[in-house]
């Protein structure tokens, strides 16, 4: 069945519009005590006919509508459980480094003081020579 995505509702306002204008006409030219015309009956079997469809499809709309089957995922063979490691042998723990002697903030511009001088010597003595 394609789906349908049109309502009936401005087929019926349509509709009614042309039955309230053949009914005005009859009106002014006859009189409301006539009967109605072919065209007033035409227009009355159509509303009732777009009113009954209308009333249909609502009926048709609340009933339970067909779903899509939900996938079921297969469940996965269970893997084969690995075989237990072998302990590791222990290591025998290594002698600890003495720790370097480092040279102290103090013993450290000493050096680059003495450093200084040395270069000025040397400076003074190439100078000379």
């Amino acid at each position: 069945m394609p789906i349908r995505t049109a309502t009936l509702a401005r087929q019926i306002e349509k509709n009614g519009a042309r039955l309230h204008q053949a009914m005005v006409m009859r009106a002014h030219s006859q009189g409301m005590e006539h009967e109605a015309s072919d065209a007033e009956k035409a227009l009355l079997e159509e509303r009732a006919q777009l009113k009954e469809a209308r009333s249909q499809r609502q009926a048709q709309s609340k009933q339970a509508k067909p779903k899509a089957a939900k996938f079921v995922a297969k469940p996965k063979a269970p893997k084969a459980p690995k075989a237990p490691k072998e302990p590791k042998e222990h290591k025998e723990a290594k002698d600890a480094k003495s720790a370097k002697a480092h040279k102290t903030r103090a013993e450290k511009h000493a050096q680059k003081a003495e450093a200084l001088e040395a270069a000025k010597r040397a400076a003074k003595k190439s100078a000379k020579t």
